[in-house]
């Protein structure tokens, strides 16, 4: 079967990145599993039997009809023929705060999905396998150039670590670029409440759309945010942080401590 550009669709064929990567997820009897983008079954085949549930959520019409034709009668696998970003993943699952995601992520809807996978209620893991820039960027420290809105999103809600590094060699068609397996790991309990979120993405949104400024500029000035010059020196005085540096200086934990100083500023 051939991949199809307009997917991003790149099959892993190593098995023995295939198995680790399966072992990296730590599955067990009782546990319920989502596979993104199963494709050709690269992860399946070492995933069925070892679960309890396993969802298998598939958009390419031929790859549904391959999945169910091997794995359709398969106890414990279901197969969901539809896209990730819209289907509510917690609805089809007993226990959301329990459920193990994994997935090979296109590019082109890597952030999308990742902050849909992160919405609660959250799973209590996600591996995923990326392309290596964006591994970079989850894991960038601040001040870097790979550092910004993804790294500050999905940090300040989950802990992301390396799993591995996966050639380009390890896939059919052969990709432009290696990959990186991630393991996402979202707080429990969370450590902001889903207001702080809200007023966080405002302050991520503006910051990093003008991460070339000073931040006591973005916060004067930008459109979401258009805060006073005294309330702006206030609030590096309350915080400590230095409002003269650029966002990318910033570490999650002081980008949410700014958030939530800007929100009581508000009332």
């Amino acid at each position: 079967m051939r991949a199809k550009k307009s997917l991003g669709q790149n099959f892993l064929v190593d098995a023995n990145y295939q198995r680790r990567i399966v072992d990296a997820l730590r599955p067990e009897p009782e546990d319920e599993v989502v596979e993104v983008g199963p494709g050709r079954g690269a992860l399946t085949r070492h995933l069925v039997g070892r679960v309890r549930r396993l969802l298998l959520v598939e958009l390419d019409d031929s790859l549904v009809s391959e999945l169910r034709a091997r794995w359709g009668g398969q106890d414990g696998v279901e197969i969901v023929h539809g896209d990730v970003l819209r289907i509510d993943l917690p609805e089809l699952v007993a226990r959301p705060d329990a459920l193990k995601v994994v997935g090979n992520i296109p590019y082109s809807i890597t952030s999308p999905l990742l902050f849909r996978l992160l919405e609660p209620p959250r799973p209590a893991v996600v591996l995923v396998m990326v392309q290596r820039e964006v591994g970079e960027r989850l894991l960038a420290d601040p001040g870097t150039a790979a550092y910004g809105a993804l790294a500050v999103g999905v940090r300040s809600v989950a802990d992301v670590e390396r799993v591995l590094q996966v050639p380009r060699q390890a896939f059919r068609p052969v990709p432009r670029v290696d990959s990186t397996v991630v393991r996402i790991t979202p707080h429990a309990p969370p450590r902001i409440s889903e207001a702080e979120e809200d007023a966080l993405r405002t302050l991520v949104r503006a910051a990093f759309q003008w991460r070339r400024k000073q931040l006591q500029k973005i916060l004067r000035e930008h459109p979401d945010l258009r805060l006073g010059r005294e309330l702006v020196d206030r609030l590096g005085t309350e915080t400590g942080l230095v409002l003269t540096d650029r966002p990318e200086r910033l570490s999650p934990d002081e980008l949410i401590r700014l958030s939530r100083a800007v929100a009581a500023a508000r009332g």
